[in-house]
């Protein structure tokens, strides 16, 4: 900033103030938005989600491991139980395994098939029990994990022991 002589004593220390005071607003709000980003979704740890997977006997389950699940809920949500997403079709995926609305659950949006018998919100959240007893359900039918497609690229035919490494079930 630039101040002319004839600015009144204390002007330039003032607008000094004036302008840190703005900054420090500025600052406070870009935080605060990282906070919300931050918090945006409900993240589960790796091995507390293969803890839970383990007690719904889900390894071994039609044949997949829990390395296979744990892959799958990357993947497919990055371990975010909260995680929604709109197709191009106008379908929505829901929850930690990316349940898709035009086939297993209602979301009140669209046409649904909804052979999950259950709503859509009701796999998002901390309360994995819907999306696992719905996952279940897509992986007993034909086609198993490949009715995921992003299973298909980077899980199926790898090796997947690593997504354990670290927990303990027991």
């Amino acid at each position: 900033m630039r101040f002319l002589s004839s600015d009144p004593p204390g002007s330039q220390r003032l607008a000094g103030t004036l302008f840190l005071s703005m900054m420090m607003k500025v600052l406070l709000i870009c935080m605060a938005s990282c906070l919300l980003v931050v918090n945006g979704g409900d993240l589960i740890n790796r091995c507390a989600l293969a803890k839970i997977l383990h007690e719904e006997d889900l390894d071994g389950f039609e044949g997949y491991s829990l390395a296979d699940w744990l892959c799958l809920a990357f993947v497919e949500s990055n371990f975010n139980t909260s995680k929604v997403n709109e197709n191009v079709d106008g379908s929505f995926d829901y929850g930690i395994f990316q349940i898709n609305s035009h086939y297993w659950c209602n979301d009140y949006l669209s046409h649904s098939e909804n052979f999950c018998h259950m709503d859509c919100e009701d796999m998002l959240g901390p309360n994995l029990l819907p999306s696992i007893h719905c996952a279940k359900k897509i992986v007993s039918g034909s086609g198993g994990m490949r009715n995921w497609v992003e299973w298909r690229l980077h899980c199926s035919e790898r090796p997947l022991s690593y997504w354990m490494t670290g927990c303990h079930l027991g």
